[in-house]
């Protein structure tokens, strides 16, 4: 009897290359409305996989890797700066996803996509933002700015291999064990795929010293001017659990919403999709479809 082929077997790889060079991998699965899932940043790709085959059923589900992470491109020729990243998903919007797509973005993911929005890059005819600062200051601002600081003393000479190594012995797959409320095993997994190659790649820790050089600290005040401006439903999809991104900035910027609505899982953390795959898919495909 043949068997059913596994997610990995199903799951397309492709290519998209920006006009200066960048390249972005993506994975894809299914057949529908294209549904683009931006991950959050030092993950991958892989941070939706637990949720990906419940909702290709529905959607065409794009999952590319963020430049700088996973198989796309992380070589010190590129500014790696806010503007920068939301020029390459605006291309690649354009080429892979088509008009306005339906965009869900986490972390940085979702900080690109807003700021590509606002910049006119992507108008995505749905909206999905989850976990991130919003616009008020993020609530581990000390680890941030030590993370940024860390990232930033790559670009010395003979430190970048050095902390290629100290970036594996920080973010251990028991780091990603405690980013799961739910103590997901694969969780653990999820972090050895994301900093595999890390370890001894100087050329990825000097494009990570561009991107901390650059990257917007503090609360990001211009996304107050923002929301009323999205007239497109809004979903602010969040996690009870995530320490790093508590519910009241979701709660304040809906009331500037004209057509947003909030959603909370129980009982999940950062990684909403090893807490609760099944509730995470459920949301995004009552929003989408």
């Amino acid at each position: 009897m043949r068997q059913c082929a596994t997610y990995d077997e199903q799951v397309r790889l492709r290519l998209y290359h920006h006009h200066d060079g960048a390249r972005v991998a993506y994975r894809e699965l299914g057949a529908g409305p294209p549904l683009a899932l931006l991950h959050s940043e030092l993950l991958s790709h892989k941070e939706w996989e637990p949720a990906v085959e419940q909702l290709s059923d529905r959607f065409r589900v794009v999952l590319p890797d963020l430049p700088l992470h996973g198989d796309s491109e992380h070589r010190p020729r590129h500014p790696y700066t806010l503007d920068w990243f939301a020029e390459v998903l605006g291309g690649f919007s354009a080429e892979v996803l088509g008009p306005r797509p339906l965009l869900a973005g986490h972390g940085a993911g979702a900080e690109i996509l807003m700021h590509s929005v606002l910049r006119g890059q992507v108008r995505p005819a749905r909206l999905v933002l989850m976990g991130n600062r919003m616009h008020v200051p993020p609530a581990n601002s000390r680890a941030r700015a030590a993370w940024q600081l860390g990232a930033r003393a790559a670009a010395v000479p003979g430190l970048d291999s050095l902390l290629s190594y100290g970036a594996r012995a920080l973010f251990t797959p028991e780091r990603g064990m405690r980013l799961s409320v739910r103590g997901n095993p694969a969780a653990a997994d999820l972090f050895r795929h994301a900093f595999a190659d890390v370890p001894g790649n100087s050329s990825l820790a000097r494009s990570w010293a561009i991107c901390a050089r650059s990257w917007p600290r503090g609360a990001q005040t211009q996304l107050l001017e923002l929301y009323p401006r999205l007239d497109m439903p809004v979903l602010l999809l969040w996690a009870d659990q995530d320490r790093m991104h508590p519910l009241a900035g979701a709660e304040e910027a809906l009331r500037r919403l004209p057509r947003g609505q909030l959603r909370v899982l129980e009982s999940t953390g950062f990684l909403m999709a090893y807490d609760d795959p099944v509730g995470l898919a459920r949301e995004l495909a009552a929003f989408c479809g």
